[in-house]
Parts: structure tokens; C-alpha cells; sequence
């Protein structure tokens, strides 16, 4: 349910091409040109995958997780 929160950030135009750059590179980033890699790193963050990963800890852990975890250092 959480991955499915996080994925549900994306628009559906967004999901499509996310799923359409996985199926090019075939899971390499390699596989793809520097636009290509450029866009599918700009959706992936548009994911927040440090807070889904805090999230999912946070439900599992009996202790608080701390902060910079899930927000990284400060600026």
C-alpha cells in the first residue's frame, strides 16, 4: 500500500513513460540514452524512494526513525 501511495504521485502520462523507459533499458540505465537516463532519474525522485523506504521502516520499527533518514541532511 505504501509503494502504491508513492507511486500514485505520478500522473498517468508520468507512470507510462516510467514504465516504457524500465522496458527499453531493460533495468540498466546503460541501455539508455543521457535524456532518457536524465528523465527516468527525474521521475524516480518524483517518487521520493528515501521516504517510502522511511515509511515502510516506520511501520515495521517499534523505535521512531530518525529524521535525516527521511529527509537527509540538512542544507
Amino acid at each position: 500500500m505504501l509503494a502504491k501511495d508513492h507511486y500514485q504521485r505520478l500522473n498517468p502520462a508520468e507512470r507510462r513513460r516510467l514504465v516504457q523507459l524500465i522496458r527499453i533499458g531493460r533495468g540498466r540505465t546503460n541501455r539508455l540514452t543521457a535524456r532518457e537516463r536524465d528523465e527516468l532519474e527525474g521521475l524516480l525522485a518524483k517518487l521520493e524512494p528515501r521516504r517510502l523506504f522511511g515509511d515502510a521502516a516506520g511501520k515495521l520499527s517499534p523505535v521512531p526513525i530518525p529524521r535525516r533518514l527521511l529527509y537527509g541532511r540538512r542544507s
